[in-house]
C-alpha cells in the first residue's frame, strides 16, 4: 500500500497560504510591469440638460512602464522633484517685482495729477 505524504512546498497542503500570497505577488508584479488603466465617466443631468461631467482615469503601473508610456509628470513637478525652494525664491522675486511695478505705476498716476 501507497502512502501520500502533504508536501512542504507552496502549492502542497501545508503551504496553502503561502500560495495565496505567492499568486498576490505575481498578480501586483504583473500589473506594475504591464500597467493597468481604469476609466471612468460620470455625468449629472437634469432633464436632458447636462450640468456636470466628471471624468476619472486612474493608471497603475511602475515608474518604468509609465516612462515607456510617455507618463512623467512627476519628473518636472517642483514640489514633488525637491526644487520647491526653487519654486519659492521665484515666487518672492515675482511679489518684489509686482510691488516695484505697483509703486512705479502708482508714482507716475501721482505725477500726472500734479501736471
Amino acid at each position: 500500500m501507497t502512502s501520500i505524504q502533504p508536501s512542504t512546498q507552496a502549492g502542497g497542503l501545508t503551504g496553502g497560504g503561502n500560495h495565496q500570497a505567492s499568486n498576490l505577488g505575481d498578480i501586483l508584479e504583473r500589473v506594475l510591469d504591464k500597467g493597468l488603466v481604469i476609466a471612468g465617466d460620470i455625468q449629472v443631468n437634469l432633464l436632458d440638460i447636462e450640468l456636470l461631467t466628471i471624468k476619472l482615469r486612474l493608471v497603475i503601473a511602475s515608474l518604468e512602464t509609465a516612462r515607456e508610456v510617455g507618463i512623467n509628470w512627476w519628473e518636472h513637478d517642483p514640489w514633488l522633484s525637491g526644487d520647491s525652494r526653487k519654486l519659492e525664491l521665484e515666487n518672492k522675486e515675482l511679489r518684489e517685482r509686482v510691488a516695484e511695478l505697483e509703486g512705479t505705476s502708482s508714482q507716475a498716476i501721482e505725477g500726472g495729477d500734479d501736471a
